[in-house]
């Protein structure tokens, strides 16, 4: 059998995300309440939502996990909820930076982690959209793991993380002068681990700290990932 050759540079995984965004989107039903991840993964999904919504003339409300999200739901014509006045929703479908084969995952990369896990942890079904380079046996390797801090904590933070072993990188904006800033107003720490052993107990260390928010680990929240490759979208369950 004659296999079809991968195409150059990062233009497959552009179309891999996209084939694996086809396959998540199936999944959403008229009248549901949808959390809307952030990044460029989820870009494509809110992008399908929007189609589907007018070719089906299906009623779908969206609950955004970052503004980036939600001026992007409001031009594909995705009506935005709260998770105030929705406080258990049936799906969020999400990107993800790095997947291991339990399907925990680090995410964060694009800044909205505190609340992307708060909506996919008053979800239903959680599921992830991502290309086969995200996926790796051990999480951390090669990928630091966000944390969200508040300003006023910030030396304090990277000083216990340091004595943890990591390497705290304050995230600054390019082409801006200082730090990232969240949507909810704090910083965010890239912090090197190197291949984590203890995903949970690492998490719970780095929540323990006070000035931290949130971290980047996504644990045992994922029920089913698309992963798109060069020949195709595999479906993963977890077990």
């Amino acid at each position: 059998m004659k296999l079809r050759a991968k195409p150059k540079g990062a233009e497959w995984i552009e179309q891999a995300k996209k084939k694996a965004a086809l396959e998540a989107v199936k999944h959403v039903k008229d009248g549901f309440i949808v959390g809307l991840g952030s990044g460029s993964t989820a870009a494509y999904i809110i992008q399908e939502i929007g189609k589907l919504m007018r070719q089906k003339g299906w009623k779908i409300q969206g609950i955004p996990t970052s503004h980036q999200a939600s001026l992007l739901a409001v031009d594909c014509g995705i009506p935005t909820t709260t998770l105030n006045e929705h406080p258990r929703i049936d799906l969020t479908i999400d990107g993800a930076d790095q997947i291991d084969p339990e399907l925990n995952m680090i995410k964060g990369m694009g800044g909205a982690l505190t609340r992307e896990k708060i909506v996919a942890s008053s979800s239903k079904q959680n599921v992830i959209v991502a290309d086969e380079t995200k996926l790796v046996k051990t999480l951390g390797k090669n990928h630091p793991v966000p944390v969200e801090v508040m300003p006023f904590a910030t030396a304090s933070v990277e000083s216990k993380i340091r004595k943890m072993g990591g390497k705290a990188v304050l995230r600054c904006n390019e082409g801006k002068v200082g730090p990232v800033v969240t949507d909810n107003g704090n910083f965010i720490f890239d912090v090197n681990f190197g291949a984590i052993k203890d995903l949970r107990q690492l998490n719970t260390q780095l929540k323990l700290i006070p000035g931290v928010i949130e971290t980047g680990f996504f644990l045992s929240m994922v029920h089913i990932a698309y992963i798109g490759g060069a020949r195709g979208v595999q479906k993963l369950l977890r077990k």
